[in-house]
């Protein structure tokens, strides 16, 4: 323990930005999370995104709600150095739309049949002909206001979401078809046991009342082993170990995919439970990362 409480951790807040809806929830966790490392005898400097940035960073570990995009590309900087980063900035960055998609995809995790396309052309709307519905959601970043996150019903409906977004400056944008079916909001640590599931129209969590356009869920028969293991496949693949995310249940098959991946959610429903598995993810790493230097140490002097 006395070896412990000389390592000095640094916590990196979520700028109230980045945390629409959930300025409480996110606080809570981050402020859990930094007193199970304190009750572990480590030593937390809190910061947040703007004082991160502008600071000389010593310490050697670092955990982080981070969104702004100067304060991951620092997070990156630290991490090339040899800096401990929970999560990596890179696995950040693997969370905005774009790149979260491109990687779900190409790592054959379950995801909704998507296109990404450029928001001045809409010539992949072809591929979703008729009336059939679907999500238009903007590519650069994560959602941050209602808007960036829009059901549409057909084709004409998403070009005008397309035209909306480009006169807003974001050029980028992910198609996905609306899958029918039970929504599922899930949160999960890597490395570790916890792993929580839940129906949020049931307890009416929700950031942009998105939620309801799937409506009351069903109870459709599934498979709690493949959601845990699917979601732990997604976190491995984007490089996330703290994460949550919704997926949907489908009415037809009871088949798992996953529509949105989130590093470091609020862990609302569970925080209490979330927090002391978060710390021991981070303080199991350090151990990890120590043990070649303990290694070294322990070969006799010639």
């Amino acid at each position: 323990m006395e070896e412990r409480k000389n390592i000095t951790i640094a916590g990196v807040k979520r700028d109230t930005r980045f945390s629409p809806n959930h300025i409480d929830n996110d606080a809570l966790i981050f402020a859990l999370t930094a007193n199970s490392l304190r009750n572990r005898g480590y030593e937390v400097t809190e910061y947040t995104e703007s004082e991160f940035a502008a600071s000389e960073i010593a310490e050697p570990v670092i955990f982080n709600m981070a969104r702004d995009r100067y304060t991951i590309r620092k997070l990156q900087e630290l991490e090339n150095e040899g800096r401990l980063v929970f999560n990596s900035g890179y696995g950040i960055e693997n969370c905005t739309r774009e790149k979260m998609t491109r990687i779900l995809l190409s790592h054959q995790v379950p995801h909704p049949e998507s296109v990404i396309t450029k928001t001045i052309d809409t010539h992949h709307l072809q591929l979703f002909a008729g009336s059939e519905e679907m999500w238009v959601k903007r590519g650069d970043f994560q959602a941050v206001q209602s808007n960036d996150v829009i059901f549409v019903r057909n084709a004409d409906e998403a070009r005008l979401v397309l035209n909306e977004y480009a006169s807003r400056g974001i050029e980028t944008a992910v198609i996905n078809k609306h899958l029918k079916g039970d929504l599922i909001k899930f949160y999960g640590v890597s490395g570790g046991d916890f792993f929580h599931w839940f129906y949020p129209t049931e307890t009416n969590h929700s950031k942009f009342g998105l939620e309801k356009i799937n409506g009351k869920p069903e109870g459709i028969a599934f498979c709690e082993y493949e959601l845990k293991r699917t979601c732990s496949q997604a976190a491995d693949a984007l490089g996330v170990h703290i994460y949550g995310g919704d997926c949907v249940v489908c009415e037809n098959d009871g088949s798992i995919k996953i529509i949105d991946f989130n590093d470091w959610p609020s862990f609302a429903p569970c925080r209490n439970d979330a927090a002391p598995h978060i710390a021991a993810a981070i303080c199991t790493a350090m151990e990890e990362a120590r043990k070649p230097e303990l290694e070294l140490a322990a070969i006799p002097n010639r």
